[in-house]
């Protein structure tokens, strides 16, 4: 094997934390391939918050339209706005938005391949070799077997990852929300009440049993969806049922996709020698809400952060602290959520109250600066208690609907 395929570290992945890594790595002076296998698109609302656009230098160029405003729309079809003041929620096409980020790492002096991750295997010393089936873009068949090698593998190959069931103990347990979403074109006479700056979140049974679904704005066109961890639910028909709804149902269709999204941090991120995971892979999809590009960049950062560590202690567990220190910042909000999903989403009723709570300023107020800046506020304590006691009320039946 000769030395133009010796890597210190391999990146399985082209997506937002694949893309950061191999950027960051490179950026640190690493010699990193970035491994991303061609035509994959994943559903997404495309939704990214003022804080990811910050921390990783997002230009508004990228950005295809700027949500104003959440309008949250209950099993009654009771309709509540929340207005995001003195700002926005950035909208991006997935597509470009992740190509541009694969691009960046390029510039930063990543090397680029496209193939499909195979397995790892490892020669007697010990060193990891990559093997893939190359396959130049936009070509058809198998492709060709190819193997590179590695001192350090990153995992950001999404929510069904063949790096993490091969290589890290646990990654059976991730729990999973299938998503299921439709590009259309924007029409060029728009159904009454459309407005291209606010996005449209459905809680109603028949959209999902235990989820949401979606109706967001991307400048010429919108993405039309819903997710629910019931197989036996029909995605597509609820998506149709939601372009109805929004008057969306002869709106172009420019193409549809589909895929598991994990709701729940996987228990181990690593292998404890030279394998560590990031993004879907990892499991780190926030629950409730559904996010996951800023919490993907963010694994993706801290994977290539704990692998540069590895890389020049050559201790395997430096990979641990990718986890822990994404779990030190933002476990408690993924419980949080996780707790909010599994009560509020069970039923209609409770979609009913839950949507009747976001009515309260307090709860608009706090939800927004924890969600734009990807901490659980500490502001206005008073605000705090009102919110425990209304909560209370609605949970035990004593506030109106």
């Amino acid at each position: 094997m000769n030395s133009q395929n010796i890597y210190e570290a391999v990146i399985i992945g082209g997506g937002p934390a694949g893309a950061t890594a191999a950027q960051e790595l490179a950026r640190r002076g690493h010699r990193v391939l970035l491994l991303d296998r061609a035509g994959r698109i994943k559903p997404c609302g495309g939704a990214i918050p003022p804080r990811l656009i910050r921390d990783f230098d997002i230009p508004d160029e990228l950005l295809v339209a700027k949500a104003k405003c959440a309008r949250m729309i209950a099993p009654s079809n009771h309709r509540v706005d929340i207005p995001i003041d003195n700002g926005f929620v950035g909208m991006v096409n997935r597509d470009e938005f992740d190509e541009w980020l694969r691009q960046r790492a390029a510039s930063a002096g990543a090397e680029r391949r496209t193939g499909t991750f195979s397995h790892i295997s490892r020669e007697p010393d010990g060193t990891a070799v990559v093997h893939y089936l190359a396959r130049p873009p936009q070509t058809k068949g198998e492709g060709t077997p190819e193997t590179v090698r590695a001192r350090c593998i990153i995992g950001a190959d999404g929510a069904n990852s063949e790096v993490a069931k091969q290589e890290v103990p646990g990654a059976h347990k991730g729990k999973f929300v299938f998503a299921y979403h439709e590009i259309v074109r924007a029409p060029e006479y728009k159904p009454a009440g459309y407005d291209a700056t606010r996005c449209d979140v459905f809680y109603q049974r028949q959209v999902s049993p235990d989820f949401y679904g979606w109706v967001f704005p991307h400048g010429d066109t919108l993405s039309i969806g819903t997710g629910s961890a019931d197989k036996g639910f029909s995605l597509k028909g609820a998506t149709a049922l939601l372009r109805r709804m929004s008057g969306l149902d002869r709106a172009e269709t420019l193409r549809r996709e589909g895929a598991p999204l994990p709701l729940k941090p996987l228990p181990r991120w690593d292998n404890g020698r030279d394998v560590v995971l990031a993004g879907d892979a990892a499991g780190v999809v926030a629950p409730a809400s559904g996010e996951g590009i800023y919490y993907a960049m963010l694994g993706g950062q801290l994977a290539a952060e704990a692998a540069h560590e590895m890389l020049a202690t050559g201790q395997g567990a430096a990979l641990k602290l990718a986890r822990k220190r994404f779990m030190k910042e933002h476990g408690t909000v993924f419980w949080v959520l996780g707790m909010m999903q599994w009560f509020w989403y069970t039923t209609d009723r409770r979609r009913e109250r839950f949507v009747k709570i976001c009515e309260d300023k307090d709860v608009q107020t706090l939800t927004f600066e924890s969600y734009m800046n990807k901490k659980l506020t500490r502001k206005k304590p008073m605000a705090h208690v009102r919110i425990f006691f209304k909560d209370v009320a609605h949970l035990l039946g004593l506030a109106r609907v």
